[in-house]
């Protein structure tokens, strides 16, 4: 369902059908300053504003019906602002591609579906998890349910359209809280490698003053076991040599006592 290309600058294979491009008029000389061959791209594709066509931009009213009576909308003014013309720059000449008001028949919808899953395929996209590429290719498929349908049914396809303005401002919240906790993440983490490089350096210093505690103490303690020793042997020396002083005090005493008993035997006769 891709729009037929009027030159290689053309924008990129969209799911969304567009009519052939069109000329509009050689660009201006501000625009023969831009790269030739840059597009600007459709809804999904962030487009270029239409020249004159602001009003094209403003959806019509969907809940006065008697205003719809008076000046009917056509439908290609609303596919234009649901999906806005996408308009590049080939070699200094202005191409405008609008997208098709072409009814879409159930053939188109099968055929949506293939393009779909090849393009799925083709662009390799991830089936689970986050993935910009599938992300997009669905959008631009929902955009081409959206014009099928708008074509059918105002009504509903701006109903489609805001239900899709509202999953995308969803996807934006969403998107916008996990960057934040992103950033919350690596800011816990660097602050606990920063923590953890300090409780590092002061597990390694208590480990050092524990060494050198224990290292004292262990000075400490053969200091203590060595002047137990010496002690031990400068009782033990005492005690023999109190030993020593006694039994020979003991010895003298018996002699003295002996020497007395045979001075004083005599005198008794």
């Amino acid at each position: 369902m891709a729009a037929a290309t009027a030159s290689s600058a053309a924008p990129l294979h969209s799911l969304v059908k567009y009519d052939n491009p069109t000329l509009v008029a050689k660009a201006s000389s501000s625009n023969h300053d831009k790269t030739p061959g840059k597009a600007a791209v459709g809804t999904h594709d962030r487009p270029l504003a239409r020249p004159g066509s602001d009003k094209a931009h403003k959806l019509p009213p969907v809940d006065d019906k008697g205003a719809r009576a008076k000046s009917p909308t056509p439908t290609e003014d609303i596919l234009n602002s649901i999906l806005p013309p996408r308009e590049w720059d080939d070699h200094g000449q202005l191409w405008v591609q609008r997208v098709s008001s072409t009814p879409a028949t159930r053939l188109d919808v099968i055929n949506l579906q293939e393009q779909l899953d090849q393009m799925l395929q083709k662009r390799q996209a991830r089936e689970t998890g986050i993935c910009p590429v599938r992300r997009e290719l669905y959008s631009q498929c929902f955009d081409e349910l959206i014009r099928q349908v708008t074509i059918s049914c105002q009504e509903r396809g701006l109903l489609l359209l805001r239900v899709r303005d509202e999953i995308r401002m969803s996807i934006a919240a969403y998107q916008t809280l996990y960057e934040s906790s992103v950033a919350f993440g690596m800011r816990k983490a660097l602050m606990a490698e920063w923590g953890k490089a300090d409780m590092e350096a002061r597990t390694k210093a208590l480990e050092d003053d524990k060494r050198a505690l224990e290292t004292q103490v262990a000075e400490l303690k053969a200091k203590c076991d060595a002047i137990e020793k010496r002690e031990a042997e400068r009782r033990a020396m005492d005690e023999r040599k109190h030993a020593e002083e006694l039994a020979f005090m003991k010895k003298t005493n018996l002699q003295l006592k002996t020497q007395l008993e045979g001075i004083l035997a005599p005198q008794k006769k």
